[in-house]
């Protein structure tokens, strides 16, 4: 997909399932199924997890020409960034306002989606060039803290991530956000370990659900 495709598949699927786990290989390709078959098409993989370029790059080729894009997630630098653009990642998402991630990532043609907190770094993020705004924790202020947000800065493209779940995920939809990044409450390194993938595909299901 083109830059432009992506930012609007991302906002359009509205859930982006990030994974990050110290587990073998074969389990994220088993969990990027399962979380497909519940109706997750947005996919993150953070660099905190070991081999993340090789499972980024071996899931780009086992999707290629599917409707589904995959991303990196917890990029630091701007050498990390260039790696996981040339392994094929969709999407760049950093935890802080880091301006030389979303300048490579501006630099390779590459949606970035760069963390703060205040709104003096949320805008700063955007200033910078990054295509959306990832606010982290969200569970810190919660929906009515993105409303006030916009409040004087409407034209920002909030992405929370940080403790949303299903029952809560409309309210953030609700107060702005333009899409939702879920980690633990959809999948966490318990569930791959066990291999619950039957869950997974429900637990998407009611995300999917919940925002519909």
């Amino acid at each position: 997909m083109l830059n432009d495709e992506v930012k609007d598949f991302i906002k359009s699927e509205k859930i982006i399932a990030v994974i990050r786990a110290d587990l073998k290989q074969e389990l994220f390709f088993k969990a990027v199924h399962a979380l497909f078959e519940g109706g997750i098409r947005c996919i993150e993989i953070t660099m905190t997890t070991p081999g993340a370029l090789t499972i980024i790059e071996s899931l780009k080729k086992e999707w290629k020409g599917k409707d589904i894009i995959i991303g990196t997630g917890t990029v630091l630098d701007a050498t990390t960034c260039r790696l996981a653009i040339l392994a094929g990642t969709d999407f760049i998402v950093t935890p802080t306002l880091l301006p030389e991630v979303i300048s490579t990532a501006k630099n390779y043609g590459v949606v970035s989606m760069c963390g703060g907190f205040t709104p003096t770094e949320l805008l700063q993020a955007w200033q910078t060039g990054a295509d959306f705004v990832k606010l982290f924790p969200a569970s810190v202020g919660g929906p009515e803290y993105i409303k006030a947000v916009l409040g004087p800065l409407p034209h920002l493209p909030i992405v929370p991530t940080g403790g949303i779940h299903h029952e809560n995920a409309r309210k953030f939809l609700e107060a702005g956000a333009v899409a939702l990044g879920v980690g633990g409450n959809l999948v966490n390194k318990k569930l791959l370990a066990s291999e619950n993938y039957k869950l997974i595909t429900e637990t998407a299901q009611l995300y999917k659900s919940a925002i519909s």
